[in-house]
């Protein structure tokens, strides 16, 4: 028996607990990180746990990062330092001792040209220096972070050679957190809660809440039912408000391009490139473990009803592409993107425009005593999730043992310095970290299962049976979207469709 394992099987088992009328001491309303993260922070400490998400794990926000555990540089430059300390402490966490499968280092290249200032360079060169007494403070190692240089001209073009040369003059690096994948973080988040006894539903839509009720309708079977708890936490973060109108939210959105490694040519260094007119904001150019760069960010307020997916709108493709271009030899068009993505932030509503807005986040009681919790960063999601437990704790007096997550290693976790003696190909230890081996056994017993889903594409049979048996993948699209993330090039997921819709039903079927 594989620790953890969500699937279909699974799912039936608990949900006819619940439906049979089982309380819980929490019901949780999110398969976010937020949510997942509650859901294992409770369940560590003893207490039983039922989490509903209405599509998947990782469907919203969630799934829609710029895959980095942020070091709160940004935070610094607004005089921000509780969360900028708060976000340097959550990324040591994750990185030397909750997650080091899932998380590597990513060196960041600020270009300097003729027409830098010395005043921006003085600015992005403190803001370094002020991030590394950070990351000290938060007691991570110089051996899994350096600190920040000023490095010539010709190493920042050995680091990137696709970097315009005229007027270089030089750079100045430091370093981050990054995640393999953020989806990925989320069902590690959920496999282990899991583990710990947490009931994790996915397809089970939330259609009312009140402090000790969820009333639910099951996207599968269409049956209602009512889970019963003690307490009520809504987590669903920019949607916060559909279930609890009480809670006010700003949106705003975030657009990522997706282009091939060989379009921008900057090896494995982030290249950060800063808005005209602006200190502290930049675009940045982000390499990811399979080659291919995401090239991001923005951050424009929105208005209306909330999408469940989120659309790039056309000026923020050509805003992306030409402020990145400014840093380039080469310039970037459209026909250089291969995909896209944008993700919604649930800021809490204030005065100012939501670039400015406040990323610290708020845990609400409702007249009606249900616990929302909103705002934050992927990076501080274990913060966010131990103060809504403490919440509930508080309001239900309910008996729990002391918060845990900041020594409780994910499932697959072993220490940094080990991942390179797992015996499994690399691209899997970085997706797998210790359970790598077992789905490259899956391969090796049967060798259609080690083969790749389509030419052009790493990634295996072997790796959509195991989302299915063991990661909570329900249907094709859960495997495409978000256990492979295959649909962020939508020409990758085309050719690969067919063979992880016969590989699902297969596997469905097989558990019986």
């Amino acid at each position: 028996m594989i620790p953890g394992s969500l699937n279909a099987k699974r799912r039936e088992r608990e949900l006819d607990a619940l439906a049979g009328g089982e309380r819980v001491d929490l019901a949780v309303v999110g398969g976010g990180v937020t949510g997942v993260g509650i859901a294992l922070d409770a369940a560590s400490r003893g207490l039983s746990v039922a989490l509903v998400e209405a599509h998947d794990l990782a469907f919203g926000t969630s799934r829609w990062s710029s895959k980095l555990v942020h070091g709160g540089l940004r935070y610094l430059a607004k005089g921000d330092f509780g969360l900028a300390h708060e976000s340097a402490v959550e990324r040591g966490i994750l990185m030397t001792r909750t997650a080091p499968h899932l998380t590597r280092v990513m060196p960041q290249l600020f270009p300097l040209y003729t027409s830098t200032s010395r005043t921006q360079q003085a600015l992005i060169a403190t803001g370094l220096r002020a991030g590394d007494v950070l990351r000290r403070a938060a007691h991570t190692p110089s051996s899994v972070l350096p600190g920040p240089r000023t490095i010539p001209a010709a190493e920042a073009l050995a680091l990137a050679p696709g970097l315009d040369r005229t007027g270089l003059r030089g750079a100045l690096l430091g370093y981050d957190g990054a995640l393999t994948d953020d989806a990925r973080l989320v069902v590690s988040l959920a496999r282990t809660a899991s583990a710990f006894g947490a009931l994790i539903l996915t397809k089970l839509r939330a259609t009312g809440v009140a402090s000790d009720r969820v009333s639910c309708r099951d996207k599968v079977s269409g049956q209602s039912l009512e889970i019963h708890a003690r307490q009520v936490i809504n987590a669903t973060g920019v949607w916060a408000g559909e279930l609890v109108p009480s809670v006010k939210l700003r949106p705003s959105l975030g657009a990522h391009l997706v282009l091939a490694g060989s379009t921008a040519m900057i090896g494995a260094t982030s290249v950060n490139v800063p808005l005209e007119g602006e200190n502290n904001r930049f675009v940045f150019l982000l390499p990811q473990p399979d080659g291919r760069v995401y090239l991001g960010l923005t951050d424009e307020p929105i208005t209306g009803p909330i999408p469940d997916v989120p659309s790039v709108p056309e000026s923020d493709v050509d805003f992306l592409l030409k402020t990145a271009s400014s840093a380039l030899a080469r310039e970037l068009t459209r026909e250089d993107v291969i995909g896209s993505y944008a993700g919604l932030r649930p800021l809490v509503d204030q005065a100012g425009r939501s670039a400015d807005l406040s990323r610290k986040h708020v845990v609400h009681t409702d007249a009606n005593g249900v616990i929302t919790v909103v705002g934050g960063k992927l990076t501080t999601y274990r913060r966010m999730a131990s103060d809504a437990v403490g919440v509930a704790l508080s309001a239900t007096r309910l008996h729990a043992g002391p918060a845990r997550t900041d020594r409780l290693p994910l499932l697959g976790a072993v220490q940094r310095a080990k991942l390179p003696t797992i015996d499994a190909p690399v691209r899997l230890v970085g997706k797998y970290g210790s359970e790598a081996p077992r789905i490259a056994a899956l391969g090796e017993v049967d060798r259609a299962l080690g083969e790749p889903l389509a030419a052009g594409i790493a990634i295996t049979a072997a790796e959509v049976v195991w989302a299915v048996r063991h990661e909570g993948a329900l249907d094709a699209e859960d495997v495409l979207e978000r256990r492979t993330r295959l649909s962020l090039v939508p020409a990758d997921a085309a050719a690969a469709a067919p063979r992880v819709q016969e590989l699902v039903e297969k596997a469905l079927a097989g558990l019986g």
